[in-house]
């Protein structure tokens, strides 16, 4: 049975793959439905990415069906739907044990570090990764984890009722918090270079503030008109751009908090005293996501109160992945979300 594997930097081939063995205890036998293409499935594609190794199975962003269970599995069972929390971490590591399994030191991304889902063959979990969406669509269950990376980010930038909350960069991640963002009592605002990404926010979003990327005078004072001059008290950056990862901070308002959920394999340099340190600014990162925010994700679009049909741009059927998949590294084809259907 086929699977696709990242064999080096741009070359993509279709390999065989086995089928998996039983489960053993605390695993589970899954099938692959759906893949989400994800900026770490493209950076690993152009070699851009820095924790991904080769040849490698990519797909961390999954839809599954559960077709087997192994001993001590009890909060799921054959036929479930589900969604993948990727992130396989050591539970007895001193950082999971403090309630951050996320960045456990030793975490193996599935997808990036260790072989992934694109693939036709049933293969294994553990199965505590595995969240359960009976309610929800393959497609749906997919979109969960790109999802959980938002939320997380959001988390990290404590967002108060009142404050103003700024997202810089509109694909999928930005997209991601912004769906949290406005569900709260924020005022949110949106930054981008690209205008048909502004107009997607402002059009399916509900989001108001919308500001086009232009030069860092004109940005500062775009929001200080928006904020009545009080600029934002918490900024998300999620353009994975040193220039914008070492500039957002003259966005930022007196004690803001600015999060880094994009990734650069850059040094980042930025002035200390005239900004950061005179405005008492706090940098934090955000890394992963939790194993509760997948639950409360599901439940949110069980719910209606985020609507994923608007993100799935594109479709891709398996076989076609070698010949199609890197027109989505171009960023004119103006895709917010593609799905490979397994």
């Amino acid at each position: 049975m086929p699977a696709i594997e990242f064999t080096a930097p741009k070359t993509i081939q279709i390999i065989e793959s086995a089928d998996a063995s039983a489960p053993q205890a605390g695993e589970a036998l899954v099938r692959t439905h759906r893949m989400g293409i994800c900026g770490t499935d493209l950076s690993g594609y152009l070699g851009k990415m820095p924790f991904f190794s080769y040849p490698r199975i990519p797909g961390h962003e999954l839809g599954l069906e559960v077709l087997a269970v192994g001993e001590g599995v009890t909060h799921i069972k054959a036929g479930d739907k589900c969604s993948l929390e990727p992130y396989i971490n050591d539970p007895l590591s001193r950082t999971s044990l403090k309630g951050n399994p996320n960045c456990c030191p030793g975490v193996q991304v599935l997808g990036v570090h260790t072989d992934g889902g694109l693939r036709t063959t049933s293969w294994i979990v553990p199965a505590r990764k595995l969240h359960v969406g009976n309610q929800l669509s393959y497609d749906q269950l997919a979109l969960v984890e790109t999802l959980a990376i938002g939320l997380h980010a959001v988390d990290r930038g404590n967002p108060q009722p009142g404050e103003t909350v700024l997202v810089i960069g509109a694909g999928p991640i930005g997209l991601a918090c912004l769906e949290f963002l406005k569900l709260m009592d924020l005022k949110v605002i949106v930054m981008d270079m690209v205008q048909s990404r502004l107009d997607f926010c402002a059009k399916n979003l509900g989001i108001q503030g919308v500001l086009a990327t232009t030069d860092a005078e004109a940005n500062v004072q775009a929001l200080a008109d928006l904020t009545g001059g009080n600029l934002a008290d918490v900024i998300i950056d999620a353009t994975g751009s040193v220039h914008s990862m070492s500039t957002c901070f003259q966005f930022a308002a007196f004690t803001g908090r600015v999060v880094y959920v994009g990734i650069t394999t850059q040094e980042l340099s930025f002035p200390h005293a005239p900004v950061f340190h005179r405005r008492e600014l706090t940098l934090l990162a955000s890394r992963n996501a939790h194993p509760a925010d997948f639950p409360k994700i599901i439940d949110l679009i069980a719910e209606g109160k985020i609507n994923t049909d608007l993100w799935i741009t594109h479709r891709i059927a398996f076989m076609d992945v070698p010949e199609k998949f890197p027109a989505f590294t171009d960023p004119s084809l103006g895709a917010i979300k593609a799905i490979i259907e397994v």
